[in-house]
């Protein structure tokens, strides 16, 4: 196994660098490129535990660089891990597909892989998962276990990916409690546990008792806890940051598909294509549910996981109306997905707007 250290050097710049157990980096080392740090929880961590269970099932080495900006740096980055001869390069945040798809123009015998984002290569396939799937279900929790009716959202960016998660939040919020309204503050940024604090703070202050976040620290469910209101985490369990106010979270699973591309890579036989999975192919699960959730409720939930598996439950199921009245899918039909990456406004009950 190759352990990997992370340098800040005097620019402030990541270098990497490798302390291997008696052998150079193989000819079949895998690397990933990660926005924010690994931690214990969050986003970083559940694509960490994707690649070490790429080690685990497929014998390879695997390499990572975590903490990288968006920007000049995560070329810089991948490039490096390219010229070394990785197999495989797993690029993880919405904001390197650029750079990672420029990158992929000049190794055409690397497999690049980007997380999230919407631009195929000859040699740059994408993977993301529902996350919408399981913002539908705690959205009823949220509608059913608030009391203020108002509801709180920490989020990062203004993406397609990240408003599909607001939207099936409401959504699922309404379904249930047609008076619940939900405030969003955006920090403009995937991992800044200040700003993600505050932002929650200045949520709870202005009702909110129940919060959420699209964001990648544990700092919302924290500042939940203290508070003493009720929290989701997201991107993996964080109950642990809030035993109390964690009702469950969203938690996305990267390894079976990361398994099975390294595989095909070695094999020769894998081609660039777009995989955008759900709860049918267990990228998206529910965390443990809190017991403080009534019982009915929680069979309720899980019920509903399993008509999502079955493909029998639709989050964006119409009709579906945004913020200002009009119906953008009718009763009897469902949102496509070229319609969910086009997202790009509030539904109705969200009460905040968009920043420009």
């Amino acid at each position: 196994m190759t352990l990997t250290k992370i340098i800040i050097n005097k620019i402030g710049l990541a270098t990497l660098t490798f302390a291997l157990s008696g052998a150079s980096l193989a000819a079949d080392n895998v690397g990933f490129v990660y926005v924010s740090p690994i931690s214990d929880a969050g986003w970083t961590y559940q694509h960490n535990q994707g690649r070490l269970q790429v080690e685990k099932e497929t014998g390879v080495t695997t390499s990572y660089v975590e903490n990288v900006a968006e920007g000049a740096d995560a070329e810089r980055v991948i490039r490096e891990m390219a010229k070394r001869g990785d197999r495989v390069i797993f690029a993880t945040s919405f904001g390197y597909m650029n750079y990672a798809l420029k990158v992929s123009k000049s190794f055409p015998k690397t497999a690049f892989i980007h997380a999230t984002g919407y631009k195929l290569g000859k040699n740059m396939g994408l993977v993301n998962a529902r996350f919408y799937e399981g913002r539908y279900l705690t959205g009823i929790i949220a509608g059913e276990m608030t009391r203020s009716n108002v509801l709180g959202y920490v989020a990062a960016f203004p993406i397609p990916e990240v408003l599909q998660g607001i939207n099936a939040f409401i959504k699922g919020a309404r379904s249930v409690n047609p008076e619940a309204e939900l405030r969003v503050i955006w920090v403009n940024s995937w991992y800044d546990p200040g700003k993600e604090r505050q932002a929650a703070i200045s949520l709870i202050s202005q009702g909110v008792d129940v919060v959420t976040h699209h964001t990648d620290s544990t700092a919302v469910v924290q500042a939940a806890e203290e508070e003493g209101v009720y929290a989701f985490g997201y991107h993996s369990d964080m109950s642990k940051y809030g035993p109390r106010a964690h009702l469950t979270a969203t938690t996305h699973h990267w390894g079976d598909y990361y398994v099975k591309t390294v595989k095909e890579v070695l094999a020769g036989t894998w081609t660039p294509v777009s995989v955008w999975g759900g709860y049918p192919r267990g990228m998206i699960k529910l965390a443990p549910l809190n017991d403080a959730i009534p019982e009915p409720l929680q069979n309720r939930i899980r019920n509903m996981e399993k008509a999502l598996e079955a493909r029998s439950l639709h989050p964006f199921a119409g009709p579906v109306v945004d913020q200002g009245g009009k119906v953008i899918v009718p009763e009897g039909k469902n949102m496509t997905d070229e319609e969910l990456n086009k997202m790009n406004y509030y539904l109705q009950g969200v009460v905040s707007t968009i920043p420009n």
